[in-house]
């Protein structure tokens, strides 16, 4: 898969690392779980969204853009990287921020709208839930284009075809980390949201053949309604490419016992996920996403999904900034989150 007639800006130095965690793994009983460092990443601090941002952000200065223009929930790790990537760049930034929560918006909050403020970013509209986001950013792009402004529109998640080629890239860099290490996987583990990450990846390991089964783990929605999600994804990917691969259905798969109540909305699997990372291996996670992902690492695990001597590899994929926002719920007991 020919990614290098695609624009690309970097910001990372070389590959995530991918660490075996032995604390982790004796604290569960198996499996032997490892992680692929991604919240390392660059830009202030990096993640997911600073992969698929190496493309769009290719894509947006080739066409002379000078304001990103995306959206995302009040804490959204999306918005802090795609406003890290613009200031970087020398250009202006705009959210629409989707109150998915009533009254969750708070424009002094602590953890990413902290860091919204200190980096600057140049405004935001703050729309209720169930609000069409496309049509909400393009009016704001519209108000650019008539003060003479070139706005570049970056859906949530910085999920769309472009910025699936950034976990095209991931898959590939994966491939050779294994082969150098000598070390095969029996799964991989991933966050499964606005569904660029994980059909970057289904369609990273199609196209290179990696024949690793990919675990899905859903922060908002089940199955059937993310699935499709994820194949729609994983297929705008390839046709951008070029490739002729039709993704069959048995290539995505996830799990949606591990997301509710609501998105954003704490869980007492999501807060001992937390707690055990950071407690076995110094490693932190969000309660957004990746606390809710690993809950359903360690829940499969005790299901028996994955057995003691599988090795699973867990995608980090970022956000604990937005730990800072959750202080209270965190810290307490599990129970405290229900």
């Amino acid at each position: 898969m020919d990614l290098s007639r695609f624009p690309r800006r970097r910001y990372s130095q070389g590959p995530s690392p991918i660490e075996f965690l032995p604390n982790f793994t004796e604290a569960l009983g198996g499996p032997r779980v490892w992680i692929k460092r991604d919240d390392m990443l660059g830009l202030t601090p990096g993640g997911n969204k600073t992969r698929k941002l190496e493309f769009l952000m290719g894509d947006a200065l080739a066409a002379g853009a000078d304001t990103l223009v995306t959206c995302g929930a009040p804490q959204s790790n999306h918005c802090r990287i795609t406003l890290a990537a613009a200031v970087k760049e020398g250009l202006k930034c705009r959210f629409v921020i989707e109150e998915r929560v009533p009254g969750s918006y708070h424009p002094d909050a602590t953890g990413n709208n902290f860091m919204f403020r200190l980096l600057g970013v140049e405004a935001i509209t703050v729309v209720p839930g169930g609000t069409n986001m496309a049509q909400a950013m393009e009016h704001v792009a519209q108000e650019l284009r008539a003060a003479g402004r070139k706005p570049y529109i970056i859906p949530g998640g910085g999920s769309n075809a472009i910025g699936g080629l950034g976990y095209v890239a991931c898959a590939q860099e994966l491939q050779q980390q294994l082969l150098e290490m000598g070390q095969p996987m029996d799964y991989v583990v991933v966050g499964s949201g606005s569904s660029g990450t994980h059909g970057g990846l289904v369609a990273g390991f199609l196209g290179n053949n990696i024949h690793i089964p990919l675990v899905g783990v859903g922060v908002s929605r089940d199955p059937a309604d993310q699935d499709p999600l994820v194949l729609k994804e994983a297929q705008a990917i390839m046709d951008l490419l070029g490739v002729n691969i039709q993704v069959p259905r048995e290539a995505v798969l996830s799990f949606g016992d591990w997301w509710r109540p609501k998105y954003s909305v704490p869980n007492p699997a999501m807060v001992e996920a937390v707690q055990m990372l950071a407690r076995t291996e110094a490693i932190l996670l969000d309660p957004v996403y990746t606390g809710k992902i690993m809950a359903g690492l360690i829940g499969l695990s005790r299901k028996g999904y994955f057995k003691p001597q599988d090795n699973v590899l867990f995608l980090h994929t970022g956000g604990a900034t937005a730990l800072h926002a959750y202080e209270s719920v965190v810290l307490g007991d599990p129970a405290a989150a229900a």
